[in-house]
């Protein structure tokens, strides 16, 4: 028996995206969310879908006498920058909105080095994906530790330019209202006022922007 068909991401992501846009209006329309944090919301989630359109997307699936019979280790470059080349560029490319996104979407993205860390594990994620898709699926994508280590980079330039945004007057309050209420950035934010005001807010951890 031989199974062969193609799964694209427009028929998988394109109705998720869709039912998550109703969900926002519905939610900014009642008041549950402001609309400038329910569009960072939509933006985040279209962001998401296209890296996945990307990095997993489209499935090819295999399944017999045809299927890919390589064994799955063979598909993993484990030696780090001895094949990189300018081919890692679009990987850093690609999560760069990541890491610019993470301190007004997540509390925990206080520093550089969590910002990183949270973009490592999602890049770590994907590769993951893909290499379950070859085992299970034989869809023949590799899995390369370069991808991860530009992935990374990627997320700590997007971070750094977030941290710049907000540092200028012209794009902080607009960044600000947009945030997610507890979010790093605004978390960050509140913490200068609280210790003028005495208020119990200013022990929290360190500021967004942070080595």
């Amino acid at each position: 028996m031989d199974i062969r068909f193609q799964v694209d991401s427009a028929p998988v992501l394109g109705p998720a995206l869709v039912l998550f846009a109703a969900g926002t209006v519905v939610r900014v329309r009642r008041g549950v969310w402001d609309r400038r944090q329910g569009l960072l919301r939509l933006a985040a989630a279209v962001y998401v879908a296209a890296v996945l359109s990307l990095t997993v997307f489209p499935l090819n699936v295999t399944w017999g006498e045809y299927a890919n019979q390589a064994p799955w280790i063979g598909q993993i470059n484990f030696i780090p920058l001895l094949t990189a080349d300018v081919t890692m560029v679009p990987n850093v490319i690609m999560m760069v909105p990541a890491g610019f996104l993470l301190p007004l979407l997540f509390r925990n993205a206080t520093s550089a080095s969590r910002a990183t860390l949270m973009t490592a594990a999602a890049s770590l994620a994907v590769e993951a994906a893909q290499m379950l898709s070859y085992i299970v699926l034989n869809n023949g994508r590799s899995v390369d530790v370069n991808d991860l280590i530009a992935n990374t980079l990627g997320g700590l330039v997007g971070y750094a330019l977030v941290t710049l945004a907000l540092r200028a007057s012209a794009l902080r309050g607009t960044l600000l209202a947009a945030a997610l209420p507890r979010s790093a950035a605004l978390r960050a934010d509140r913490r200068p006022s609280a210790a003028a005001d005495g208020t119990r807010e200013a022990p929290a951890a360190g500021p967004v922007v942070r080595p």
